[in-house]
């Protein structure tokens, strides 16, 4: 059986929980069955490993803006963990994004020091994305370090949840701010605006990991690339961008139509499988990695670079585990 890697799986730490009102609030939301799994880093996680034949996770924070050393504060904790489970577990570092400086000197700490992958970081803080150049020094040492940014969907702020708001229940209009529309949308626009800014000219080896079968770009690729033309002029297009700096996971997503889209706008070997841990299960993925086989969507060694080899060349890791298909 060949191994599995995961890239979009998260946790949560009791520094961040406990680090303000906010943030107690908004970990008081989440059902007690998936807070338990988003704090445990041990017997539970690996069981449950077990249980979707995951190989290794690549284990991220969940939201949570918070300074410096709270940040530092979390990556030794999951550093700690990776270390207790050096073949089951690996890490992307938590940055505080609005200390940019701070961030990139956490980041190379992480990569550096602690042998974390790489890094994930919110979409936007609080509505303000990355393409101003303040944050360049993040995108800077993540390329000089040759580690992947993973761009992940956060919540709307007030003014961007405004926009969501309707005639219907403020429950429906959470839900098209976040998992059912905005948060996909809205990282999506965050790959345009990168590439508007002229992000990718300046750091032209900068890897950038998303999820969600590509966040709706790869059905709108061919408009925007057409769009995009238009613009001022850039060093390499956006299609060639998209197929060379840009990776993608199937993260939450377990359904053949969008990844028949993904597989039509990039090569196959900046495709990952994952799964977004507590939120979907383990076996959810692996069901779903039957069906692809099964489907003939994608076979042989190609299927190999889906589950495991493309993350192994991507982040320099090696998949030792083997999952017992008896348990």
């Amino acid at each position: 059986m060949r191994p599995l890697i995961t890239l979009e799986e998260h946790f949560a730490s009791q520094t961040v929980i406990a680090s303000s009102d906010e943030a107690k609030t908004h970990y008081a939301h989440f059902p007690s069955r998936i807070l338990d799994k988003l704090t445990d880093l041990d017997e539970t996680r690996v069981a449950d490993l077990d249980k979707g034949h995951v190989s290794l996770q690549v284990v991220s924070h969940g939201p949570g803006n918070v300074g410096a050393a709270v940040c530092a504060s979390v990556n030794d904790d999951l550093a700690a963990a990776i270390r207790r489970h050096p073949t089951r577990l690996a890490g992307f570092a938590m940055l505080p994004m609005h200390e940019p400086a701070a961030a990139a000197e956490e980041l190379e700490r992480c990569v550096a020091g602690l042998g974390f992958v790489g890094a994930l970081v919110e979409n936007h803080l609080d509505g303000v994305f990355y393409d101003a150049e303040a944050f360049w020094p993040v995108f800077a040492r993540a390329e000089r370090l040759d580690v992947p940014i993973y761009i992940h969907p956060t919540f709307a702020s007030d003014a961007m949840a405004a926009h969501y708001r309707g005639n219907y229940p403020d429950g429906v209009s959470l839900a098209l701010s976040a998992f059912g529309w905005g948060w996909h949308a809205e990282t999506g626009h965050h790959i345009l605006r990168l590439f508007a800014a002229g992000v990718f000219d300046r750091f032209p080896r900068l890897k950038i990991v998303i999820g969600h079968m590509g966040e709706m770009l790869p059905f709108q690729l061919d408009r925007c690339v057409a769009i995009s033309e238009r613009w001022e002029a850039k060093q390499r297009g956006l299609r060639q961008v998209w197929r060379e700096n840009i990776w993608v996971t199937t993260s939450g997503m377990f359904t053949l139509t969008p990844l028949r889209c993904l597989l039509q706008t990039m090569p196959i070997d900046h495709v990952l499988f994952s799964v977004d841990y507590p939120f979907s299960a383990n076996e959810t993925g692996f069901q779903f990695l039957k069906e692809i086989e099964e489907s003939g969507l994608i076979t042989g060694e190609d299927l190999d670079l889906f589950a495991y080899k493309n993350a192994e060349k991507l982040l320099r890791v090696t998949a030792t585990h083997i999952p017992d298909t008896n348990k």
